[in-house]
């Protein structure tokens, strides 16, 4: 038993035993002095009653104090204009390449965070600003996780961020980028037709647009699909739902679990709203009840990450789509922004961001309570200590490599790990051109790339094939130009564009060579990774037939590369797969930021959802684990004041007009 839990038992047993001395006492005294019956009777309700009320005041305040009477790590006070962007590469580097040593490991560290991905920047991040002393470790030697950018040959490439949603104005989610960036960032709103579904090839093609707009993505949807209109409108009202309600599923995870579970086992959640029952709801079984267009089936879960829809939650499709239904947004100077900012914000209070830290170790006491990790530094391990150790890294990584045997075999170790399932790896290919965006005809829209409408059995069949037959078999890619959505991209990298290219593989189709080094693995795995490149690019040269004579650099990341450079689990960016088993509520509700061992918790994309937006929640769900206090209130409460801030501007702008 926890130290806490024990002082909780100890103290309700010292409140049990005080009330039944506190009773038998009370009725010795009025049999000795021969009270009557009746005026007992009342002596007693009046009793009970007093200490009815007690209690209510000590929950009340225990519940108020609990919400509103620690400090918040969010304020307007922290909000500066943004300042001019950093362009000497060298300053840049001091901030997210600073590489381990013992000399630059702040002291009296209050956490450390393994993974400098954006949730575990956003849980340091968070922890910093209410005074907490953390140390950010990331194995690579530049910070970001999938935020980070890469430059080879003069050309800037995004690794995993493409376009952000729910950035418009005084959004939760914009108010949380400001306050782990102190307002330092600034976005990019991209062009209304932020998304192009191609489904099929040559005279079978089928092209269809996604615009956002609060009214707009509806009714342009409903124009390309006249016969569905019905269908589009039940989809969009699930969608309304899944947005209006999904902090119902986030609260399972912040409320005590006991409580959680007997909410749903006892059917209460049920009757407070539908979400419970959507998030475990197939989004083919939905899609099929809504229409039998397979094209519209396709565009109700077009963001694939590695799960066919049959497998996959209903809920998380329909919030994908509306997380860009107010706009796409991209980091004004690229995705590297976010961690350079992030970081600034982590000095600021006094802990740091350190590269080139690869940790190999989670240290756990006699007691069975995570203490510290060890870095490797050479050929030696290097101890760092803190009271609170939160894993960026996925659950596979912290449970099956980081923590010690006798810790891995535990029950409950494996009980959370049977939870989840390793997700698929991920390819992407990297082009650069000798052009700039007009002469190529590239915008800042991004692709879909379907060859059949069936994406159940498409997917099915591609998982299922040969390791010699799947490059020539790819089913489905993504293509985004990053150069297109930078402003700032012609100025830093003049005469040049950039596209990068993604799809789902299998790990095992490059398994045989996870033991080669990297840029080391020799011809024949050059060889079968490039016929996966060729395939995928000769596909979008036949929407883009420009890049062809202008392409000047090539690179191809197969789920080896991935575990290099990110420390992703069998390659997968999306970190553990996103089945449907995953999001039923209860699972939800017992996968949480906490786990088994005392002083060690979980962030990042296995927490509750995948993407840049997933993985942040998941930071703030772990901060708010760490620090027993629930910080989106905190976020509520910046809301309502920036509401009231441009309520009054608004009205001193009105009165100035009438005068």
């Amino acid at each position: 038993m926890s130290g806490s839990s024990w002082s909780a038992s100890c103290e309700g047993n010292l409140t049990t035993r005080f009330l039944v001395t506190f009773f038998i006492g009370f009725l010795k005294i009025a049999v000795a002095v021969r009270v009557p019956v009746a005026q007992l009777h009342c002596q007693l309700f009046r009793m009970w009653f007093l200490i009815f009320l007690v209690c209510l005041l000590i929950w009340a305040g225990g519940t108020y104090w609990y919400l509103f009477g620690k400090p918040s790590p969010f304020t307007l006070e922290c909000l500066r204009p943004p300042g001019p962007y950093e362009v000497d590469q060298r300053k840049r580097d001091k901030v997210l390449k600073q590489g381990f040593t013992r000399e630059r490991v702040p002291a009296n560290l209050d956490a450390i965070v393994i993974g400098s991905g954006i949730g575990g920047m956003t849980a340091a991040a968070t922890l910093a600003k209410v005074g907490k002393k953390v140390l950010v470790l990331e194995q690579h030697d530049m910070a970001g996780g999938c935020c980070h950018t890469y430059t080879e040959k003069g050309f800037e490439f995004d690794v995993g961020l493409h376009y952000i949603g729910q950035l418009h104005e005084n959004s939760l989610f914009r108010i949380i980028m400001d306050q782990i960036t102190e307002g330092q960032l600034e976005f990019v709103k991209l062009d209304q037709h932020f998304d192009s579904i191609v489904i099929g090839t040559g005279e079978e093609q089928r092209d269809y647009s996604i615009y956002t707009g609060k009214t707009e993505m509806e009714q342009h949807l409903k124009k390309q699909f006249p016969d569905d209109v019905k269908a589009v409108e039940e989809f969009f009202k699930i969608m309304k739902v899944t947005a209006r309600k999904t902090h119902y599923l986030a609260t399972l995870k912040l409320i005590p679990q006991w409580l959680a579970l007997f909410l749903l086992k006892s059917g209460i959640a049920d009757l407070c709203s539908s979400i419970f029952h959507l998030s475990g709801s197939s989004a083919t079984d939905v899609n099929n009840r809504l229409t039998s267009n397979k094209d519209l089936h396709l565009i109700f879960s077009y963001f694939f990450y590695g799960v066919p829809p049959k497998d996959s939650s209903c809920m998380i499709n329909a919030l994908l789509l509306h997380h860009y239904k107010r706009g796409a947004y991209y980091p004004k100077g690229g995705a590297s922004e976010i961690p350079f900012h992030i970081t600034k914000v982590i000095h600021k209070y006094g802990g740091n961001v350190l590269v080139r830290a690869p940790v190999n170790r989670i240290l756990v006491d006699e007691k069975g309570a995570a203490y510290g990790v060890t870095v490797r530094k050479g050929d030696e391990d290097v101890e760092v200590r803190a009271p609170v150790i939160i894993s960026n890294c996925g659950i596979f990584t912290t449970f099956q490599k980081l923590l010690p045997p006798e810790i891995q075999v535990k029950p409950e170790i494996q009980n959370r790990l049977d939870m989840m399932k390793p997700g698929k790896g991920s390819f992407l290919l990297f082009s650069g051109f000798d052009a700039t965006q007009e002469e190529l005809g590239i915008v800042s829209t991004n692709f879909w790339l379907f060859k059949s409408n069936d994406m159940d059995s498409m997917m099915d069949d591609f998982f299922s094939m040969g390791k010699d037959e799947a490059p020539d078999n790819i089913p489905m890619m993504f293509i985004t130009f990053p150069s297109a959505k930078d402003p700032t991209s012609q100025t830093r990298h003049p005469g040049k564009s950039c596209m990068t290219i993604l799809t789902m593989v299998n790990y095992e189709w490059f398994e045989e060579w996870k033991d080669t080094t990297v840029r080391k693995r020799g011809d024949d795995y050059f060889n079968y990774k490039m016929r996966f490149a060729n395939n995928l690019f000769d596909w979008a040269c036949s929407h883009f037939p420009k890049l062809r004579e202008k392409l000047v650099f090539q690179e191809a990341a197969t789920p080896l590369t991935n575990t290099h450079y990110l420390g992703s689990q069998r390659g997968a960016m999306y970190s553990a797969e996103h089945n449907l088993d995953r999001f039923y509520a209860e699972a939800i509700a017992r996968n949480r930021c906490d786990t088994p061992v005392k002083n060690l918790y979980l962030s990042g994309q296995d927490v509750f959802s995948c993407g840049i937006a997933g993985a942040l929640h998941g930071g703030l769900l772990c901060a708010s684990t760490v620090l027993n206090h629930i910080v989106y209130i905190d976020l509520l409460f910046v809301k309502k004041k920036l509401k009231w801030k441009k309520a009054k501007e608004m009205a001193r702008l009105s009165k100035q007009k009438l005068q």
